[in-house]
């Protein structure tokens, strides 16, 4: 028995470790790092300002659809792991060996949706493999992947003689780690035969109680996309020396990191506040990498700050959603960053736009002003209505 006990704990144990590395590998080494390579992409493969945001768009379209497979079906968690791996790895893959434009925008495209499949599907397997009193904690270690990812990219960015090569052990990574998991996981075939619980979707009423927070989300996507997709290429041109950008893109990660150790206080706020109070922190983030990208040490700070903003805003989203709609929380999270995602892909095609007539800089200033009214949004009143889970 004791044997037994210790093997579970050991298999429960590293099934966390290869989930996390997943969602590093999904967002932070294949999804994210797409913004911190272009400086070199848009060099090796002949691309625009304008085209990089519309490639960035059409990346998070991929993980909105990637996303609503996994709310449509979460049932099927090993199907959607199954997929998280092969889209990213094969995406990755595909960018890495692009010998032009016509390779790497599909590429590009097909890698994102990775990361909007993987966390639905690696949500239910810790689900199923992780013991109650360990759960939410688990949960927790597997969804703050992406902010190592995001260290370890700019460490191969600083080690890797090349962008391409980055994207290959991405893709390496990405795929060893989504096996892992497959292996690692407890699974009962009979379980796909048993009826399912609905989706969440099945009654749409309860979605008027998060029109607040959705587009909150959706603002704040929107204005991150600044940050996400030319925060680097911003430093850049503004003169910053190549270890100093990749630096600051680590500086990211270790913001989102940090937000571990922040949840408690966060957590104790109630969620309108909590938004408005992480919110606020990226606009004044965004804000100071507009205006003081050429000064030596506020872009790592700001990014930093900027990380810890993003990441701790997303936390308190889902808190929000379970406080509208306990009942649909799941569902309501999902659809949610789905909200999120969304604004990515406008804020992405917009700014690439505006870069061109306004510049960086001013990019950066307007992300400021929407993700301050993001920000802004926690005043706005939400509609308080109970919705049985059954409709």
């Amino acid at each position: 028995m004791k044997r037994t006990f210790s093997f579970d704990a050991t298999r429960t144990t590293a099934l966390v470790v290869a989930g996390t590395c997943l969602i590093a590998g999904t967002y932070g080494l294949v999804r994210l790092a797409y913004g911190l390579f272009l400086p070199d992409i848009r060099e090796s493969v002949s691309m625009g300002s304008a085209v990089a945001g519309y490639v960035s768009s059409g990346a998070s379209a991929a993980y909105c659809l990637g996303a609503l497979a996994g709310l449509l079906a979460p049932h099927r968690p090993r199907a959607l792991v199954v997929g998280a791996l092969s889209t990213a790895a094969v995406g990755s893959t595909g960018m890495a060996l692009a010998p032009g434009l016509a390779v790497f925008v599909p590429a590009a495209v097909l890698a994102s949706c990775g990361a909007g499949l993987a966390s639905p599907g690696l949500v239910a397997v810790v689900a199923r493999n992780v013991g109650r009193p360990h759960l939410d904690r688990g949960q927790a270690t597997v969804n703050a992947g992406t902010g190592p990812g995001l260290v370890g990219a700019g460490l191969l960015a600083l080690l890797l003689p090349d962008w391409r090569a980055g994207f290959a052990v991405a893709a390496a990574f990405t795929a060893a780690a989504g096996v892992a998991v497959l292996l690692l996981d407890r699974h009962d075939p009979a379980a796909d035969d048993q009826p399912q619980p609905p989706t969440g979707l099945t009654d749409p009423r309860w979605l008027t109680d998060l029109a607040v927070p959705a587009a909150a989300a959706v603002l704040l996507g929107a204005a991150s996309a600044a940050t996400w997709t030319y925060g680097r290429t911003h430093l850049v041109e503004a003169g910053a020396s190549t270890p100093l950008t990749v630096v600051a893109w680590i500086g990211i990660g270790v913001g989102g990191t940090l937000t571990v150790v922040t949840s408690g206080r966060l957590g104790a706020l109630p969620p309108p506040r909590a938004w408005l109070v992480t919110a606020a922190t990226a606009a004044l983030a965004t804000a100071a990498l507009g205006l003081g990208a050429g000064l030596p040490v506020l872009p790592v700070v700001a990014c930093v700050v900027f990380g810890w903003g993003f990441v701790a805003a997303s936390s308190a989203l889902i808190a929000w959603t379970s406080a509208l709609v306990p009942d649909r929380a799941a569902a309501g999270t999902s659809l949610l960053f789905i909200a999120l995602v969304v604004g990515q892909a406008a804020g992405s095609a917009v700014a690439g736009v505006l870069s061109g007539p306004i510049g960086l800089s001013g990019v950066f200033v307007v992300a400021a002003a929407v993700t301050a009214v993001a920000a802004g949004c926690s005043r706005a009143p939400s509609p308080r209505r109970s919705v049985p889970a059954g409709g």
